[in-house]
């Protein structure tokens, strides 16, 4: 049975990229209802998948967050990884997708939860804002603090994997990647045709539109935004990624993974291999 990919709202769950991406498993409001039946449902999950990556964002409420904690320890599982990636959340939906593509690939659970790590250096997120007075996620200058007074300005923000901030203007971009993607946006209450340009300065297979997940405002500190973010869509490549890269044993818990850390476990290797013992020299008393 494949890993489950879990998501903590409905909105983070993004429509199937192929036929066998995965179906996203939805926990919502898991702060609102009872402990015993949310409790009961991620048993019940980690029961029929054998493992469960939830992936959510650093703009996920802390209640969310601190349920998810009690959960696990009180099913005292190693089953159960959060994964909370520095990403804007439309950058978190896509990877969440990304794994869910993987899912029904022939990984296993360490491997694939530890994949996550490895697809966030090729996610590419940005958005276009109307003010970046509140956009404490990327380092904000005093000029643009100030120029986002002013009526009418709009900035392009490029939150990972390099932060980049511009003021929008005749012949301005963002640096974007090096590799063919595709693009989705999601826009709130800032339309804007910029991205689309954007798409064709970056040379996308496509742009596609996406509903703006309800945590986008909360991240980038305005609801004034249109959120963009391009992507690897094939899964062919997204499995020659992941295998391409040397896996190793958590030395915790014994699952298999790529990368310095383990997802479930949260353990990592040793920082260095002790000296084996050198052989005491006989000498010659004097």
């Amino acid at each position: 049975m494949p890993t489950a990919i879990a998501v903590t709202s409905a909105d983070m769950a993004l429509p199937a990229q192929d036929e066998r991406t995965m179906p996203a498993v939805v926990l919502a409001g898991l702060d609102q209802r009872p402990l015993e039946q949310a409790l009961t449902e991620l048993h019940a999950l980690t029961e029929q998948y054998g493992y469960v990556v939830v992936v959510c964002s650093t703009a996920t409420s802390e209640s969310v967050v601190r349920r998810l904690h009690t959960l696990r320890s009180l099913l005292e599982s190693d089953r159960i990884a959060l994964f909370r990636p520095e990403l804007p959340p439309l950058g978190i939906a896509v990877l969440a997708r990304q794994l869910r593509q993987l899912a029904s690939c022939d990984l296993s659970p360490g491997v694939l939860a530890s994949a996550g790590r490895l697809l966030t250096h090729y996610i590419h997120a940005g958005a276009v804002l109307g003010s970046v007075a509140k956009l404490d996620r990327v380092p904000v200058g005093l000029k643009a603090h100030a120029k986002s007074w002013v009526p009418g300005s709009q900035f392009a923000v490029l939150a990972h994997p390099e932060p980049q901030l511009v003021r929008i203007g005749p012949g301005v971009t963002l640096k974007g990647p090096e590799f063919s993607t595709w693009m989705l946006v999601a826009k709130g209450q800032t339309q804007s045709d910029w991205v689309a340009g954007l798409a064709g300065q970056w040379s996308v297979h496509g742009l596609r539109e996406v509903p703006l997940p309800a945590e986008s405002p909360v991240w980038w500190g305005t609801g004034r935004m249109t959120e963009f973010c391009s992507h690897l869509a094939d899964l062919s490549v997204l499995y020659q990624l992941v295998t391409s890269v040397r896996q190793t044993v958590c030395h915790w818990c014994g699952l298999d993974v790529i990368g310095d850390r383990c997802v479930f476990c949260s353990a990592t290797p040793p920082a260095y291999e002790p000296a084996a013992p050198r052989a005491l020299e006989r000498r010659t008393p004097a």
